[in-house]
């Protein structure tokens, strides 16, 4: 208790059965440990007690003169504002104790119940997080082949890092245990950058894969069978696309080569500059083939294009489930917390 700063009233009432009555106003500033683990839906518990270890029953007795169910009342109803705080409880009980040499002292016990607005950090805090969840969750939709996601989820992980930076000051500094806030905008920023790092390593798989070597046996049949059958995404046949790729390429060249010998048959006799046209014709449609051949993709190729996408959905899907697991969770733990 610091130094009493109200007013000194001197006035003694004197009634006519002898009881003395003394009005003494004291201004009390108080503090009780915060439990910040639910912030901001919080309720706090504090603890005034009244007493006298001079004075025993013999000298004073301490009581309530109203009930604290009519102290709540005028308490709420003379408080013209409480801030970030509001007043929802007081309880008082009168304890006596006891002491070894037979003399007993009064307690006065006042359990005061505040509780938080939650209504500014629901604000500021909450919903701006929900929405950047909401958009990294969103950004799964973008073509994988076509457009980076990597550059899109790493500027929204940068401007969640100065968001979070920004509203430092907002969140309690104060308590012995970590706010479930805490642990809600962190699960935020952790799923941010592994959406971040699962782009990166997609978009690996989809760009640089033409270098790597044919995919392992187990890939084929696990990944790209049975994953790719449970994500919606069945794999292709690399039968088909051998055919498609090796024999056409092989048809086009034996007919090349038999138009060549033809023409080198039918035109004998014709200029020489005519007949270097012609082959240099016939070479430059060679060429095509071949440059086309290369551009194609091969089997193994096409392997790792449809693991990535099998990893790729694979991934969004565990992303969604943890994300609703986690975010009801926490949501759980605060609304039975606040309701209590």
């Amino acid at each position: 208790m610091e130094k009493n700063t109200a007013p000194d009233v001197p006035y003694t009432y004197l009634f006519y059965s002898g009881q003395v009555y003394d009005n003494q106003p004291v201004r009390v500033v108080s503090s009780c440990r915060l439990d910040i683990y639910l912030f901001p839906f919080d309720i706090q518990n504090c603890t005034f007690t009244f007493n006298s270890y001079i004075h025993s029953i013999y000298d004073i007795k301490l009581d309530n003169l109203t009930s604290a169910e009519e102290i709540l009342k005028n308490s709420q109803d003379s408080m013209t504002t409480m801030g970030e705080w509001e007043l929802i409880g007081i309880k008082s009980e009168l304890k006596r104790i006891e002491t070894l040499d037979g003399f007993a002292y009064d307690e006065l016990h006042f359990y005061i119940s505040v509780r938080r607005h939650p209504i500014m950090y629901v604000v500021n805090l909450l919903m701006p997080s929900c929405f950047l969840i909401t958009v990294d969750l969103f950004s799964f939709m973008l073509p994988a082949q076509d457009i980076d996601r990597s550059l899109f989820k790493m500027t929204l992980v940068l401007g969640y890092t100065v968001f979070l930076l920004s509203t430092n000051n907002l969140l309690p500094i104060t308590g012995n245990t970590i706010p479930l806030i805490n642990v809600f905008l962190s699960l935020c920023l952790i799923l941010m950058v592994s959406s971040m790092m699962e782009a990166i390593l997609i978009t690996n798989f989809l760009r640089g894969s033409a270098h790597y070597a044919p995919p392992p046996c187990w890939v084929r049949k696990f990944v790209i069978g049975v994953l790719g059958q449970i994500v919606r995404l069945p794999a292709k046949t690399s039968q088909q696309g051998d055919t498609v790729i090796e024999n056409p390429n092989k048809q086009e060249m034996e007919d090349l080569s038999q138009v060549a010998e033809e023409n080198e048959k039918e035109q004998q006799n014709e200029d020489e500059t005519v007949e270097v046209l012609k082959n240099l014709g016939s070479d430059l449609q060679v060429i095509h083939l071949q440059v086309l051949q290369h551009l194609k993709a091969t089997p193994s190729y096409e392997e790792w294009i449809q693991f990535g996408l099998v990893i790729d959905r694979l991934l969004f899907i565990f992303y969604i489930i943890f994300i609703t697991v986690s975010f009801i969770s926490i949501i759980l733990i605060w609304v039975n917390s606040y309701k209590t």
